[in-house]
Protein backbone atom coordinates (compact mmCIF):
# COMPACT_ATOMS: atom_id res chain seq x y z
CA UNK A 1 0.00 0.00 0.00
CA UNK A 2 1.66 3.17 -0.76
CA UNK A 3 1.68 5.43 2.13
CA UNK A 4 3.45 8.77 0.63
CA UNK A 5 2.45 11.84 2.09
CA UNK A 6 4.22 13.45 -1.26
CA UNK A 7 1.26 14.46 -2.72
CA UNK A 8 -2.30 15.67 -2.02
CA UNK A 9 -5.66 15.92 -3.47
CA UNK A 10 -6.64 18.06 -0.92
CA UNK A 11 -4.80 20.90 -2.97
CA UNK A 12 -7.61 20.61 -5.27
CA UNK A 13 -10.54 20.85 -3.37
CA UNK A 14 -9.24 23.57 -1.14
CA UNK A 15 -8.41 25.81 -4.19
CA UNK A 16 -12.49 25.53 -5.31
CA UNK A 17 -13.62 27.92 -2.63
CA UNK A 18 -11.44 29.23 0.07
CA UNK A 19 -13.98 30.60 2.63
CA UNK A 20 -16.14 27.88 2.65
CA UNK A 21 -13.99 25.03 2.42
CA UNK A 22 -12.14 26.97 5.47
CA UNK A 23 -15.60 26.92 6.66
CA UNK A 24 -16.35 23.89 6.79
CA UNK A 25 -12.44 22.05 7.53
CA UNK A 26 -11.75 24.60 10.32
CA UNK A 27 -15.21 24.94 12.25
CA UNK A 28 -14.92 21.14 13.18
CA UNK A 29 -11.96 21.64 14.63
CA UNK A 30 -13.21 24.06 17.41
CA UNK A 31 -16.20 21.46 18.03
CA UNK A 32 -15.17 21.15 21.99
CA UNK A 33 -14.57 24.74 22.45
CA UNK A 34 -18.09 26.06 21.62
CA UNK A 35 -18.18 27.91 25.13
CA UNK A 36 -15.41 30.09 24.30
CA UNK A 37 -15.82 30.53 20.64
CA UNK A 38 -19.31 31.89 21.74
CA UNK A 39 -17.88 34.82 24.23
CA UNK A 40 -14.80 35.69 22.08
CA UNK A 41 -18.00 36.11 19.40
CA UNK A 42 -20.01 38.16 22.06
CA UNK A 43 -17.13 40.57 22.59
CA UNK A 44 -16.39 40.54 19.36
CA UNK A 45 -20.29 41.92 18.31
CA UNK A 46 -19.21 44.46 21.40
CA UNK A 47 -15.80 45.85 19.84
CA UNK A 48 -17.74 45.93 16.64
CA UNK A 49 -20.72 48.02 18.18
CA UNK A 50 -18.37 50.40 19.05
CA UNK A 51 -16.84 50.80 15.71
CA UNK A 52 -20.03 51.38 14.25
CA UNK A 53 -21.50 54.06 16.76
CA UNK A 54 -18.28 55.92 16.67
CA UNK A 55 -18.59 57.96 13.45
CA UNK A 56 -22.24 58.94 13.53
CA UNK A 57 -21.70 60.23 16.89
CA UNK A 58 -18.80 62.23 16.01
CA UNK A 59 -20.85 63.78 12.96
CA UNK A 60 -23.35 64.43 15.69
CA UNK A 61 -21.10 66.22 17.66
CA UNK A 62 -19.98 68.11 15.13
CA UNK A 63 -23.25 69.62 13.30
CA UNK A 64 -24.89 69.75 16.54
CA UNK A 65 -22.92 71.16 18.89
CA UNK A 66 -19.40 72.33 17.57
CA UNK A 67 -20.85 74.06 14.46
CA UNK A 68 -23.29 75.56 17.18
CA UNK A 69 -20.38 76.29 19.85
CA UNK A 70 -21.80 74.22 22.55
CA UNK A 71 -18.90 73.44 24.30
CA UNK A 72 -20.90 71.84 27.09
CA UNK A 73 -22.74 69.58 24.78
CA UNK A 74 -19.09 68.63 23.42
CA UNK A 75 -17.84 67.49 27.02
CA UNK A 76 -20.38 65.26 27.39
CA UNK A 77 -20.44 63.49 24.75
CA UNK A 78 -16.46 63.29 24.87
CA UNK A 79 -17.05 61.53 28.14
CA UNK A 80 -19.66 59.40 26.39
CA UNK A 81 -16.97 58.06 23.48
CA UNK A 82 -14.63 57.55 26.70
CA UNK A 83 -16.87 55.12 28.18
CA UNK A 84 -17.66 53.44 24.32
CA UNK A 85 -14.07 53.32 24.20
CA UNK A 86 -13.24 51.89 27.40
CA UNK A 87 -16.00 49.32 26.64
CA UNK A 88 -14.36 48.26 23.23
CA UNK A 89 -11.13 47.73 24.78
CA UNK A 90 -12.47 45.34 27.50
CA UNK A 91 -14.55 43.50 24.76
CA UNK A 92 -10.78 43.10 22.64
CA UNK A 93 -9.01 41.79 25.53
CA UNK A 94 -11.76 39.51 26.53
CA UNK A 95 -11.39 38.04 22.78
CA UNK A 96 -7.79 37.80 22.92
CA UNK A 97 -7.20 36.06 26.25
CA UNK A 98 -10.29 33.65 25.08
CA UNK A 99 -9.22 32.65 21.91
CA UNK A 100 -5.76 32.47 22.60
CA UNK A 101 -6.62 29.72 25.35
CA UNK A 102 -8.88 28.06 22.52
CA UNK A 103 -5.15 27.79 19.90
CA UNK A 104 -3.01 26.38 22.30
CA UNK A 105 -5.66 23.85 23.79
CA UNK A 106 -6.75 23.18 19.69
CA UNK A 107 -2.47 22.66 19.51
CA UNK A 108 -2.32 20.92 22.71
CA UNK A 109 -4.98 18.32 20.68
CA UNK A 110 -4.06 18.22 17.79
CA UNK A 111 -0.40 17.06 18.19
CA UNK A 112 -2.06 14.28 19.87
CA UNK A 113 -4.42 13.39 17.59
CA UNK A 114 -1.58 13.30 14.91
CA UNK A 115 0.73 11.20 17.22
CA UNK A 116 -1.82 8.49 18.04
CA UNK A 117 -2.58 8.28 14.63
CA UNK A 118 1.24 7.69 13.63
CA UNK A 119 1.17 4.70 16.35
CA UNK A 120 -1.49 3.01 14.10
CA UNK A 121 0.29 3.29 10.82
CA UNK A 122 2.18 0.32 9.85
CA UNK A 123 6.05 0.21 9.09
CA UNK A 124 5.65 0.56 5.60
CA UNK A 125 4.97 4.03 6.63
CA UNK A 126 7.25 4.83 8.06
CA UNK A 127 9.77 3.69 5.72
CA UNK A 128 8.10 5.51 2.93
CA UNK A 129 7.80 8.69 4.57
CA UNK A 130 10.95 10.67 6.32
CA UNK A 131 10.74 11.50 9.63
CA UNK A 132 11.53 15.24 9.47
CA UNK A 133 8.95 16.01 7.25
CA UNK A 134 6.64 14.00 10.08
CA UNK A 135 7.84 15.94 12.93
CA UNK A 136 7.50 19.32 10.96
CA UNK A 137 3.73 18.16 10.53
CA UNK A 138 3.54 17.93 14.33
CA UNK A 139 5.48 20.76 15.32
CA UNK A 140 5.38 23.62 12.58
CA UNK A 141 1.92 23.02 10.85
CA UNK A 142 0.08 22.49 14.47
CA UNK A 143 1.54 25.87 15.04
CA UNK A 144 0.22 27.75 12.20
CA UNK A 145 -2.94 26.23 13.10
CA UNK A 146 -2.81 27.68 16.49
CA UNK A 147 -1.18 30.85 15.41
CA UNK A 148 -4.73 31.43 13.16
CA UNK A 149 -7.48 30.44 15.53
CA UNK A 150 -5.50 32.20 18.57
CA UNK A 151 -4.60 35.58 16.66
CA UNK A 152 -6.33 35.76 13.10
CA UNK A 153 -9.49 34.22 13.70
CA UNK A 154 -11.61 36.58 15.74
CA UNK A 155 -9.46 39.34 13.66
CA UNK A 156 -10.96 37.90 10.62
CA UNK A 157 -14.23 37.48 12.14
CA UNK A 158 -14.40 40.90 13.67
CA UNK A 159 -13.18 42.28 10.57
CA UNK A 160 -16.22 40.84 8.68
CA UNK A 161 -19.00 42.04 10.99
CA UNK A 162 -17.29 45.59 10.56
CA UNK A 163 -17.07 45.58 6.87
CA UNK A 164 -21.00 44.47 6.46
CA UNK A 165 -22.02 46.61 9.29
CA UNK A 166 -19.86 49.85 7.48
CA UNK A 167 -21.56 49.24 4.04
CA UNK A 168 -24.48 49.13 5.55
CA UNK A 169 -23.92 51.94 7.37
CA UNK A 170 -22.65 54.09 4.78
CA UNK A 171 -25.26 53.20 2.28
CA UNK A 172 -28.32 53.95 4.18
CA UNK A 173 -26.82 57.53 5.27
CA UNK A 174 -26.26 58.43 1.57
CA UNK A 175 -26.99 55.59 -1.35
CA UNK A 176 -25.06 57.02 -4.09
CA UNK A 177 -21.59 58.09 -1.66
CA UNK A 178 -21.90 54.82 -0.46
CA UNK A 179 -22.06 53.05 -3.55
CA UNK A 180 -18.94 55.39 -5.09
CA UNK A 181 -17.30 54.20 -1.67
CA UNK A 182 -17.75 51.03 -2.21
CA UNK A 183 -16.80 50.20 -6.24
CA UNK A 184 -12.81 50.19 -5.12
CA UNK A 185 -13.66 47.15 -2.59
CA UNK A 186 -15.38 45.39 -5.18
CA UNK A 187 -12.38 45.10 -7.66
CA UNK A 188 -9.96 44.65 -4.91
CA UNK A 189 -12.55 41.02 -3.70
CA UNK A 190 -11.91 40.24 -7.55
CA UNK A 191 -8.21 40.80 -7.36
CA UNK A 192 -8.65 38.71 -4.08
CA UNK A 193 -10.48 35.69 -5.52
CA UNK A 194 -8.06 35.34 -8.49
CA UNK A 195 -4.82 35.06 -6.49
CA UNK A 196 -5.85 32.86 -4.50
CA UNK A 197 -4.99 29.67 -5.96
CA UNK A 198 -1.38 31.31 -6.71
CA UNK A 199 -1.54 32.11 -2.72
CA UNK A 200 -2.46 28.74 -0.88
CA UNK A 201 -0.22 27.10 -3.60
CA UNK A 202 2.98 28.92 -2.51
CA UNK A 203 2.31 28.49 1.27
CA UNK A 204 1.66 25.24 1.05
CA UNK A 205 5.34 24.67 -0.74
CA UNK A 206 7.04 26.63 1.63
CA UNK A 207 5.63 24.26 4.91
CA UNK A 208 6.32 21.18 2.43
CA UNK A 209 10.07 23.07 2.14
CA UNK A 210 10.48 22.93 5.47
CA UNK A 211 9.32 19.43 6.28
CA UNK A 212 11.91 18.42 3.54
CA UNK A 213 15.00 20.97 5.92
CA UNK A 214 13.83 18.89 8.44
CA UNK A 215 13.97 15.85 7.42
CA UNK A 216 17.59 16.72 5.89
CA UNK A 217 18.67 17.93 9.19
CA UNK A 218 17.49 15.09 10.93
CA UNK A 219 19.64 12.76 8.89
CA UNK A 220 23.09 14.72 8.83
CA UNK A 221 22.52 14.37 12.61
CA UNK A 222 21.83 10.67 12.89
CA UNK A 223 24.64 9.97 10.87
CA UNK A 224 26.89 12.62 12.10
CA UNK A 225 29.45 10.10 12.75
CA UNK A 226 29.57 8.23 9.35
CA UNK A 227 29.56 11.57 7.95
CA UNK A 228 32.63 12.12 9.77
CA UNK A 229 34.32 8.87 9.21
CA UNK A 230 34.04 9.21 5.40
CA UNK A 231 34.78 12.82 5.37
CA UNK A 232 31.83 13.63 3.60
CA UNK A 233 31.17 16.60 5.33
CA UNK A 234 31.35 18.96 2.25
CA UNK A 235 28.18 16.41 0.36
CA UNK A 236 26.16 16.47 3.10
CA UNK A 237 26.72 20.36 3.25
CA UNK A 238 26.04 20.65 -0.12
CA UNK A 239 22.65 18.33 0.26
CA UNK A 240 21.49 20.51 3.46
CA UNK A 241 22.67 23.70 0.44
CA UNK A 242 20.15 22.75 -2.16
CA UNK A 243 17.24 22.34 0.13
CA UNK A 244 17.64 25.28 2.14
CA UNK A 245 18.14 26.85 -1.09
CA UNK A 246 14.76 25.55 -2.06
CA UNK A 247 12.95 26.59 1.10
CA UNK A 248 14.54 30.05 0.84
CA UNK A 249 13.16 30.36 -2.53
CA UNK A 250 9.64 28.70 -0.98
CA UNK A 251 9.53 31.31 1.96
CA UNK A 252 9.86 34.31 0.01
CA UNK A 253 7.01 33.37 -2.91
CA UNK A 254 5.10 32.75 -0.07
CA UNK A 255 6.07 36.12 1.60
CA UNK A 256 5.25 38.20 -1.74
CA UNK A 257 2.35 35.95 -1.97
CA UNK A 258 1.26 36.67 1.73
CA UNK A 259 1.92 40.69 1.25
CA UNK A 260 0.67 40.91 -2.55
CA UNK A 261 -3.27 41.86 -1.13
CA UNK A 262 -2.03 45.05 1.32
CA UNK A 263 -0.76 47.05 -1.53
CA UNK A 264 -3.88 46.50 -3.46
CA UNK A 265 -6.25 47.46 -0.39
CA UNK A 266 -4.28 50.27 0.35
CA UNK A 267 -4.81 51.87 -3.04
CA UNK A 268 -8.34 50.89 -2.54
CA UNK A 269 -8.82 52.81 0.44
CA UNK A 270 -7.08 55.73 -1.07
CA UNK A 271 -9.28 55.74 -4.01
CA UNK A 272 -12.82 55.67 -1.99
CA UNK A 273 -11.52 58.23 0.21
CA UNK A 274 -10.64 60.47 -2.72
CA UNK A 275 -13.67 59.92 -4.36
CA UNK A 276 -16.02 60.75 -1.28
CA UNK A 277 -14.36 63.58 -0.53
CA UNK A 278 -14.85 65.24 -3.89
CA UNK A 279 -18.36 63.81 -4.24
CA UNK A 280 -19.07 64.69 -0.57
CA UNK A 281 -18.03 68.41 -0.76
CA UNK A 282 -19.90 68.52 -4.17
CA UNK A 283 -23.08 67.84 -1.51
CA UNK A 284 -22.66 70.11 0.82
CA UNK A 285 -22.02 72.92 -2.02
CA UNK A 286 -25.42 71.70 -3.12
CA UNK A 287 -26.54 71.75 0.48
CA UNK A 288 -27.71 68.45 0.08
CA UNK A 289 -25.04 67.19 2.59
CA UNK A 290 -23.27 68.54 6.18
CA UNK A 291 -19.80 68.77 7.45
CA UNK A 292 -20.40 66.57 10.62
CA UNK A 293 -21.99 63.78 8.30
CA UNK A 294 -19.07 63.83 5.81
CA UNK A 295 -16.33 63.68 8.58
CA UNK A 296 -18.24 61.05 9.86
CA UNK A 297 -18.30 59.69 6.51
CA UNK A 298 -15.07 59.65 5.95
CA UNK A 299 -14.58 57.90 9.32
CA UNK A 300 -17.02 54.87 7.67
CA UNK A 301 -15.02 54.57 5.17
CA UNK A 302 -11.90 54.37 7.27
CA UNK A 303 -13.32 51.59 9.05
CA UNK A 304 -14.41 49.37 6.22
CA UNK A 305 -10.98 49.80 4.63
CA UNK A 306 -9.23 49.44 7.60
CA UNK A 307 -10.28 45.85 8.10
CA UNK A 308 -9.90 45.28 4.39
CA UNK A 309 -6.22 45.96 5.16
CA UNK A 310 -6.26 43.84 8.08
CA UNK A 311 -7.68 41.17 5.99
CA UNK A 312 -4.55 40.98 3.94
CA UNK A 313 -2.49 40.01 6.58
CA UNK A 314 -5.01 37.92 8.29
CA UNK A 315 -5.78 36.25 4.65
CA UNK A 316 -2.02 35.05 4.55
CA UNK A 317 -2.98 33.21 7.67
CA UNK A 318 -5.51 31.48 7.18
CA UNK A 319 -3.59 30.38 3.36
CA UNK A 320 -0.93 29.33 5.55
CA UNK A 321 -3.19 27.90 8.43
CA UNK A 322 -5.40 25.73 5.22
CA UNK A 323 -1.97 24.90 3.84
CA UNK A 324 -0.85 23.68 7.52
CA UNK A 325 -4.00 21.54 7.61
CA UNK A 326 -3.92 19.76 4.52
CA UNK A 327 -0.81 18.37 5.49
CA UNK A 328 -2.15 17.48 8.88
CA UNK A 329 -5.28 15.84 7.25
CA UNK A 330 -3.17 13.90 5.12
CA UNK A 331 -1.87 11.74 7.90
CA UNK A 332 -5.13 11.88 9.82
CA UNK A 333 -6.79 10.31 7.05
CA UNK A 334 -4.46 7.62 6.02
CA UNK A 335 -5.73 4.18 8.08
CA UNK A 336 -3.43 1.23 8.76
CA UNK A 337 -3.97 -1.87 6.45
CA UNK A 338 -2.77 -3.90 9.47
CA UNK A 339 -6.31 -4.82 10.70
CA UNK A 340 -7.62 -7.36 13.08
CA UNK A 341 -10.39 -9.28 11.33
CA UNK A 342 -13.69 -9.85 12.59
CA UNK A 343 -14.34 -12.15 15.58
CA UNK A 344 -15.76 -14.92 13.94
CA UNK A 345 -12.09 -15.52 12.51
CA UNK A 346 -11.01 -16.63 15.77
CA UNK A 347 -12.74 -20.16 15.12
CA UNK A 348 -10.57 -20.28 11.55
CA UNK A 349 -8.90 -23.39 11.64
CA UNK A 350 -5.91 -24.68 9.41
CA UNK A 351 -7.01 -26.44 6.45
CA UNK A 352 -3.76 -28.41 5.94
CA UNK A 353 -1.91 -31.02 7.13
CA UNK A 354 0.13 -28.57 9.42
CA UNK A 355 -2.70 -28.40 11.93
CA UNK A 356 -0.16 -28.68 14.93
CA UNK A 357 1.99 -26.43 13.71
CA UNK A 358 2.29 -23.05 15.59
CA UNK A 359 3.06 -20.88 12.45
CA UNK A 360 2.63 -21.60 8.35
CA UNK A 361 2.79 -20.00 5.76
CA UNK A 362 -0.07 -20.65 2.80
CA UNK A 363 0.59 -19.56 -0.77
CA UNK A 364 2.15 -16.07 0.80
CA UNK A 365 3.33 -13.46 -1.62
CA UNK A 366 4.64 -10.51 -0.41
CA UNK A 367 6.25 -7.10 -2.65
CA UNK A 368 6.87 -3.63 -1.29
CA UNK A 369 5.25 -0.30 -2.52
CA UNK A 370 7.66 -0.01 -5.86
CA UNK A 371 5.06 -3.31 -6.90
CA UNK A 372 8.15 -6.38 -6.59
CA UNK A 373 7.32 -9.19 -5.13
CA UNK A 374 10.14 -10.23 -2.52
CA UNK A 375 8.57 -13.89 -1.70
CA UNK A 376 6.30 -15.68 -4.61
CA UNK A 377 3.68 -18.27 -3.43
CA UNK A 378 5.44 -19.64 -0.25
CA UNK A 379 4.83 -22.84 1.77
CA UNK A 380 6.05 -23.74 4.74
CA UNK A 381 5.23 -24.70 8.21
CA UNK A 382 7.16 -24.38 12.40
CA UNK A 383 6.73 -26.77 14.63
CA UNK A 384 6.59 -26.35 18.75
CA UNK A 385 9.83 -25.96 20.15
CA UNK A 386 11.68 -26.82 17.30
CA UNK A 387 14.94 -24.35 15.90
CA UNK A 388 14.42 -22.82 12.59
CA UNK A 389 17.73 -21.27 10.68
CA UNK A 390 16.64 -18.98 7.68
CA UNK A 391 20.08 -18.56 5.20
CA UNK A 392 20.58 -16.65 2.11
CA UNK A 393 22.51 -13.86 -0.14
CA UNK A 394 21.45 -10.13 1.34
CA UNK A 395 18.59 -8.66 -0.07
CA UNK A 396 16.67 -12.30 -0.70
CA UNK A 397 14.17 -11.41 1.68
CA UNK A 398 15.16 -13.81 5.19
CA UNK A 399 13.99 -10.36 7.15
CA UNK A 400 11.44 -10.15 5.18
CA UNK A 401 10.02 -13.27 5.59
CA UNK A 402 10.68 -12.65 9.43
CA UNK A 403 8.84 -9.15 9.32
CA UNK A 404 5.86 -10.85 8.21
CA UNK A 405 6.20 -13.45 11.12
CA UNK A 406 6.16 -10.91 13.28
CA UNK A 407 3.16 -9.20 11.31
CA UNK A 408 5.00 -6.04 10.81
CA UNK A 409 3.33 -6.57 7.26
CA UNK A 410 0.68 -8.18 5.67
CA UNK A 411 1.15 -10.44 2.97
CA UNK A 412 -0.24 -9.39 -0.55
CA UNK A 413 -1.85 -12.54 -1.05
CA UNK A 414 -2.00 -15.76 0.83
CA UNK A 415 -2.70 -16.36 4.51
CA UNK A 416 -0.49 -16.63 7.60
CA UNK A 417 -1.53 -18.70 10.44
CA UNK A 418 -0.59 -18.54 13.85
CA UNK A 419 -1.30 -21.75 16.32
CA UNK A 420 -3.83 -22.53 14.05
CA UNK A 421 -5.78 -19.14 13.80
CA UNK A 422 -5.06 -16.43 11.42
CA UNK A 423 -2.61 -14.11 12.59
CA UNK A 424 -5.10 -11.53 11.67
CA UNK A 425 -7.24 -12.74 14.55
CA UNK A 426 -4.71 -11.50 17.29
CA UNK A 427 -5.04 -8.46 18.86
CA UNK A 428 -1.52 -6.46 18.83
CA UNK A 429 -0.82 -6.89 22.51
CA UNK A 430 -1.85 -10.99 22.14
CA UNK A 431 0.60 -11.31 19.18
CA UNK A 432 3.45 -9.29 20.72
CA UNK A 433 3.20 -11.48 23.88
CA UNK A 434 3.81 -14.51 21.82
CA UNK A 435 6.30 -13.52 19.19
CA UNK A 436 9.44 -12.18 20.31
CA UNK A 437 11.73 -10.29 17.82
CA UNK A 438 14.83 -9.22 18.33
CA UNK A 439 16.44 -7.26 15.37
CA UNK A 440 19.56 -6.66 14.08
CA UNK A 441 20.01 -2.53 15.01
CA UNK A 442 17.61 -2.77 18.52
CA UNK A 443 16.08 0.61 19.15
CA UNK A 444 16.22 1.47 22.33
CA UNK A 445 14.32 4.51 24.53
CA UNK A 446 16.01 7.39 26.43
CA UNK A 447 15.46 6.06 29.99
CA UNK A 448 17.51 3.12 32.37
CA UNK A 449 17.79 -0.52 31.71
CA UNK A 450 15.34 -1.54 33.63
CA UNK A 451 12.88 0.66 31.42
CA UNK A 452 13.60 -0.68 27.96
CA UNK A 453 13.82 -4.23 29.30
CA UNK A 454 9.97 -3.57 30.47
CA UNK A 455 9.12 -1.95 27.85
CA UNK A 456 5.88 -2.79 26.40
CA UNK A 457 5.55 -6.13 29.48
CA UNK A 458 3.65 -4.84 31.98
CA UNK A 459 3.58 -8.12 34.01
CA UNK A 460 6.68 -6.63 35.92
CA UNK A 461 6.18 -2.71 36.21
CA UNK A 462 5.11 -2.93 39.94
CA UNK A 463 8.30 -5.45 40.75
CA UNK A 464 11.37 -3.74 42.66
CA UNK A 465 15.15 -3.91 41.44
CA UNK A 466 15.79 -6.63 44.06
CA UNK A 467 12.67 -8.55 43.07
CA UNK A 468 13.36 -8.05 38.61
CA UNK A 469 16.88 -9.02 39.41
CA UNK A 470 16.07 -12.15 41.07
CA UNK A 471 13.46 -12.81 37.98
CA UNK A 472 16.47 -12.39 36.26
CA UNK A 473 18.15 -14.77 37.56
CA UNK A 474 15.81 -17.39 36.83
CA UNK A 475 15.77 -16.66 33.32
CA UNK A 476 19.41 -17.08 33.61
CA UNK A 477 19.74 -13.41 32.37
CA UNK A 478 21.97 -11.65 35.00
CA UNK A 479 24.89 -12.87 33.52
CA UNK A 480 24.17 -10.24 30.42
CA UNK A 481 22.89 -8.10 33.01
CA UNK A 482 26.32 -7.74 34.76
CA UNK A 483 27.48 -6.06 31.43
CA UNK A 484 26.19 -2.83 32.51
CA UNK A 485 28.07 -1.17 35.01
CA UNK A 486 24.97 0.55 37.14
CA UNK A 487 22.95 -2.73 36.14
CA UNK A 488 18.92 -1.88 36.00
CA UNK A 489 19.99 1.63 36.79
CA UNK A 490 22.21 2.27 33.76
CA UNK A 491 21.34 5.05 32.01
CA UNK A 492 20.46 4.58 28.06
CA UNK A 493 20.34 7.81 25.18
CA UNK A 494 18.93 6.24 22.25
CA UNK A 495 20.74 8.36 20.11
CA UNK A 496 23.86 8.36 21.80
CA UNK A 497 27.14 6.42 23.03
CA UNK A 498 26.17 5.99 26.48
CA UNK A 499 26.34 2.01 26.09
CA UNK A 500 27.60 0.33 22.72
CA UNK A 501 25.67 -1.48 19.99
CA UNK A 502 26.25 -5.13 21.62
CA UNK A 503 24.83 -3.72 24.60
CA UNK A 504 22.24 -2.47 22.84
CA UNK A 505 21.30 -5.91 21.27
CA UNK A 506 21.63 -7.10 24.88
CA UNK A 507 19.58 -5.02 26.43
CA UNK A 508 16.82 -6.48 23.46
CA UNK A 509 17.54 -9.78 24.16
CA UNK A 510 16.89 -9.21 28.00
CA UNK A 511 13.21 -7.81 27.06
CA UNK A 512 12.86 -9.80 24.33
CA UNK A 513 13.27 -13.18 26.31
CA UNK A 514 12.07 -11.96 29.44
CA UNK A 515 8.41 -12.35 27.59
CA UNK A 516 8.83 -16.01 27.58
CA UNK A 517 7.22 -15.75 23.73
CA UNK A 518 6.35 -18.76 22.09
CA UNK A 519 8.35 -17.93 18.68
CA UNK A 520 11.30 -16.07 19.32
CA UNK A 521 13.28 -14.22 16.10
CA UNK A 522 16.82 -13.17 15.91
CA UNK A 523 17.32 -11.51 12.92
CA UNK A 524 21.37 -11.09 13.22
CA UNK A 525 21.18 -10.64 16.98
CA UNK A 526 24.85 -11.48 17.63
CA UNK A 527 26.13 -9.30 14.63
CA UNK A 528 27.81 -6.88 17.27
CA UNK A 529 28.36 -9.30 19.89
CA UNK A 530 31.88 -10.87 20.83
CA UNK A 531 32.38 -14.33 20.63
CA UNK A 532 32.17 -15.32 24.18
CA UNK A 533 29.03 -13.36 24.65
CA UNK A 534 27.67 -14.74 21.77
CA UNK A 535 28.31 -18.35 23.13
CA UNK A 536 26.55 -16.98 26.55
CA UNK A 537 23.46 -15.79 24.41
CA UNK A 538 23.39 -19.68 23.10
CA UNK A 539 23.38 -20.91 26.39
CA UNK A 540 20.56 -18.89 27.10
CA UNK A 541 18.79 -19.94 24.09
CA UNK A 542 19.26 -23.75 24.53
CA UNK A 543 17.55 -23.23 28.16
CA UNK A 544 14.62 -20.99 26.82
CA UNK A 545 11.34 -23.16 27.68
CA UNK A 546 10.86 -26.31 25.27
CA UNK A 547 7.61 -25.12 23.95
CA UNK A 548 9.93 -21.88 22.68
CA UNK A 549 9.76 -22.21 18.78
CA UNK A 550 13.02 -20.46 17.79
CA UNK A 551 13.97 -18.73 14.10
CA UNK A 552 17.39 -17.75 13.17
CA UNK A 553 18.33 -15.66 11.05
CA UNK A 554 22.28 -15.33 10.36
CA UNK A 555 24.98 -14.68 7.81
CA UNK A 556 27.52 -16.46 9.73
CA UNK A 557 27.09 -20.21 9.48
CA UNK A 558 28.36 -20.78 13.00
CA UNK A 559 25.38 -19.60 14.54
CA UNK A 560 23.09 -21.75 13.45
CA UNK A 561 24.73 -25.21 13.05
CA UNK A 562 22.33 -26.73 15.89
CA UNK A 563 19.26 -25.67 14.07
CA UNK A 564 16.75 -28.48 13.98
CA UNK A 565 15.58 -27.55 10.03
CA UNK A 566 17.39 -24.48 7.42
CA UNK A 567 15.38 -22.98 5.03
CA UNK A 568 17.03 -21.19 2.05
CA UNK A 569 15.53 -17.81 0.88
CA UNK A 570 16.34 -16.35 -2.45
CA UNK A 571 14.97 -14.95 -5.26
CA UNK A 572 10.96 -15.01 -3.87
CA UNK A 573 11.27 -18.42 -2.55
CA UNK A 574 11.62 -20.29 0.80
CA UNK A 575 13.58 -23.93 0.25
CA UNK A 576 13.96 -26.65 2.68
CA UNK A 577 18.21 -26.67 2.80
CA UNK A 578 18.71 -29.87 4.43
CA UNK A 579 22.08 -30.37 6.23
CA UNK A 580 24.46 -27.40 6.79
CA UNK A 581 26.83 -28.58 3.82
CA UNK A 582 23.83 -28.20 1.46
CA UNK A 583 22.50 -24.78 2.69
CA UNK A 584 26.52 -23.49 2.24
CA UNK A 585 26.64 -24.94 -0.94
CA UNK A 586 22.75 -23.09 -2.14
CA UNK A 587 24.56 -19.80 -0.17
CA UNK A 588 27.39 -19.56 -2.12
CA UNK A 589 25.70 -20.54 -5.42
CA UNK A 590 22.96 -17.99 -4.98
CA UNK A 591 25.77 -15.06 -4.15
CA UNK A 592 27.35 -16.48 -7.66
CA UNK A 593 23.92 -16.66 -8.78
CA UNK A 594 22.90 -12.83 -7.41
Amino acid sequence: MNYSLAKTDIEKETQKGVLTTAWRRLVPLMSEERRPVIISIIAILASSAVSLVVPIIIAHIVDTYIVGKNFNGVLMFSGLLTIIFIAGLFSNYIQIITMGGVGRRLLFNLRNKIFVKLQELPVAFFNQNKSGDLISRINNDTDKLNQFFSQALMQFMSNIILIIGTAIFIVFINFWLGIIALIPAIIALIATQLLNPWVKKTSLKSLRTLGNMSAEIQESINNFKVIVAFNRLDYFRNRFKEVNQENYSASVSAGVASNVFNPIYVLASSLAQLAVLAYGIYLISLGNFTVGLLIGFLLYVNNFYSPLRQLASVWSSLQLALAGLDRISEVLALESNIKIMPKDCETAKITSDHASAILEFKNVSFGYVDGTDVLRGINFALEKGKTYALVGPTGGGKTTTASLMARLYDPSRGDIFLEGRNIQCYLPEERAKKIGFILQEPFLFNGTVRENILYGNGDYDHYTNDELVKMLEEANLTKLLERFSDGLDTKIVSSGDAISLGQKQLVAFIRATLRNPDILILDEATANIDTVTEQLLGEIIDQLPAKTTKVVIAHRLNTIADADEIFFVNAGKITPAGSMEHALEMLLHGKRKS
